[in-house]
């Protein structure tokens, strides 16, 4: 297939430097999968609220993601700009705040993220009165599901369609509903509706066992590796750091060292976009290398590393691997 204009722009200009890391790790991608590879994304920061979902929803449909592994926030950030874009507000000059512009923000029920300010009755409020039900359903039937599992119950009920300001298509967790691809939200309990489903478990209107946790995300994990890393096995695409990284990483250590089940393929591409700079004692800053000695990635396995915004970084990659 020919190149769009985004691909053939960046494969002319893009030649040195983060660059070319860039240009290496996007032609590695396409490899990787060509060759009949799976690929994990992962998402760190607020990828959904910078709208990533307007390229990455595009890689679930075509399938050049098989499953992801993000944040708490990033998993209902997708959802809340879908259901209230118009009420979003910008402030491009958010350098220059004062903590009192900071604190007028908090009381017209604004939550900033960087240049973006999330409307809390919009978004969170909105959305909390029907995830509710769905917990709520399941928490009288002692059913227990994972924190994604309610979220696309609720997306694919329908019952959100009434507020949609954006165009689904540009939804990335509407697309991974629809395709019901598996989502590993290592910590989901740090984010906006982990805090308020805790808030009901303190108020003994829900059982903290109705939401599925973190460990049982990662006997999931390995039981999805395993079935799923023949052949050319499985690509570690990294948005940013922390734990939406590191936590789904070490499923293969754990089965090698903790299981000892020594028929475990090491991670098979592996590329990190993040603007941390290498330096010492950080997860996010580590050089891909480092993790050849916690048994994740292997001494031939692709490497790259482009030390940039993410923002700007990755729906270009996704871009050459979608051939726009």
């Amino acid at each position: 297939m020919n190149k769009g204009p985004v691909s053939t722009f960046i494969e002319h200009h893009y030649r040195h430097f983060n660059a070319a890391a860039l240009m290496d790790a996007a032609k590695g991608y396409v490899t990787h999968l060509d060759e009949g590879g799976r690929m994990m994304v992962t998402l760190a920061g607020a990828m959904s609220t910078a709208e990533l979902g307007i390229s990455f929803a595009e890689m679930i449909r075509q399938d050049k993601v098989s499953i992801i592994s993000c944040t708490g926030a990033n998993l209902e950030e997708d959802i809340m700009n879908l259901v209230a874009h118009s009420h979003y507000k910008r402030v491009p000059n958010y350098r220059d705040l004062s903590p009192q512009e900071e604190w007028d923000l908090l009381e017209n029920h604004y939550n900033r993220v960087t240049d973006t300010c999330i409307p809390e009755e919009e978004a969170f409020r909105r959305l909390q009165q029907h995830i509710f039900k769905i917990w709520k359903d399941a928490d009288d039937k002692d059913e227990r599901f994972f924190p994604h599992e309610y979220m696309y119950k609720m997306l694919l009920s329908g019952v959100l369609e009434q507020y949609y300001e954006i165009d689904p298509k540009n939804s990335w967790m509407l697309a991974a509903a629809q395709k019901n691809i598996p989502i590993v939200v290592p910590g989901w309990e740090d984010s906006t509706m982990g805090n308020i489903f805790a808030s009901y478990v303190i108020k003994k209107e829900l059982k903290a066992s109705t939401m599925k946790s973190g460990i049982e995300y990662m006997v999931e994990l390995s039981d999805w590796y395993r079935k799923n890393s023949s052949g050319k096995g499985v690509g570690f695409f990294q948005i940013g750091g922390g734990i939406a990284g590191d936590f789904p990483i070490c499923v293969v250590p754990m089965m090698y060292q903790d299981l000892e089940w020594h028929d475990v393929p090491f991670w098979s591409y592996f590329c990190q976009v993040s603007d941390s700079t290498t330096s010492y004692g950080s997860y996010s800053g580590a050089v891909p290398n480092e993790k050849i000695t916690w048994g994740k990635l292997d001494i031939h396995t692709p490497k790259f590393i482009v030390e940039s915004d993410a923002t700007i970084v990755a729906p270009l990659i996704f871009a050459w691997v979608l051939d726009w």
